[in-house]
């Protein structure tokens, strides 16, 4: 049949609920190395991490908003990637996945997913700033939401 998904306002869960979800985040951040130390620190058993850790996640409204994935033909030549890395950080975005490939015949490809902070992010001026970069020889971009 499936799994099925509810979203639930926060404050009408059973706080074992988020007391999960906070535990799974302290051991994502690396906050509690161990989920005994997570479920002591958030105030619930073992027991109930382990009934509910995969099945309770925190729901973030924003999560796919200015996600936009590059794609790249690059020349074969030293510092050409490191440059796209750099004006990418330089526009506040957050790297989500990097794929490059081995060069072939002097130019590699390559796929950058980001996603972009400011909601007011010029995605296209940013599309054209990375192709004015010396060796980059085609850029193109899928924007999500």
């Amino acid at each position: 049949m499936g799994e099925k998904f509810v979203v639930v306002r926060a404050d009408v869960l059973p706080e074992v609920i988020l007391k999960v979800i906070e535990a799974k985040k302290m051991i994502a951040l690396g906050e509690c190395k161990t989920s005994t130390e997570a479920c002591r620190m958030a105030g619930i058993s073992r027991s109930a991490y382990y009934k509910y850790k995969d099945s309770a996640f925190m729901y973030n409204e924003g999560t796919n908003f200015g996600i936009v994935t590059y794609y790249f033909t690059l020349r074969d030549k030293a510092g050409v990637f490191s440059e796209v890395l750099a004006c990418l950080y330089s526009h506040g975005a957050n790297i989500l996945t990097i794929n490059q490939n081995i060069p072939i015949d002097s130019a590699a490809t390559a796929t950058v997913t980001v996603r972009f902070e400011d909601i007011n992010t010029d995605f296209q001026g940013v599309k054209e700033e990375l192709f004015s970069i010396d060796g980059v020889v085609k850029v193109s971009a899928a924007y999500g939401k």
